[in-house]
């Protein structure tokens, strides 16, 4: 497992922190199909996040990886194969997103919008 990679300057508050590995739009949504599917391949992973671009979604995977929260499995095959899983990490990660999602369906069903 990779360790996790300090970031540069000081942490506010345990939601700074948080926001300093799944900052962005593509992270979340990775987690959550990771979280659904795991064991993923690039391709798999890339119709599963839709709008992605390769290139965005393979410097996310590495930044996800470097923080500890992705697993990168390689296997010696011919053609290489390499699949992507949530760590332990990862899952309580993705558990502690799980509110933020029913709050944001709520949010969308109720009609909300900004003021």
């Amino acid at each position: 497992m990779a360790a996790t990679v300090p970031r540069p300057g000081a942490h506010v508050c345990g939601i700074d922190a948080a926001m300093d590995v799944i900052g962005g739009k593509w992270k979340v949504l990775i987690l959550w199909a990771l979280g659904e599917r795991p064991g993923l391949r690039f391709g798999e992973l890339r119709r599963q996040v839709p709008g992605i671009t390769e290139k965005v979604l393979a410097a996310h995977l590495r930044e996800l990886e470097a923080d500890g929260i992705v697993h990168r499995e390689s296997y010696d095959e011919v053609p290489p194969r390499v699949e992507y899983s949530l760590t332990a990490a990862g899952r309580r990660l993705n558990e502690a997103l799980a509110p933020l999602g029913a709050w944001g369906r709520e949010h969308v069903l109720n009609g909300a919008r900004h003021p």
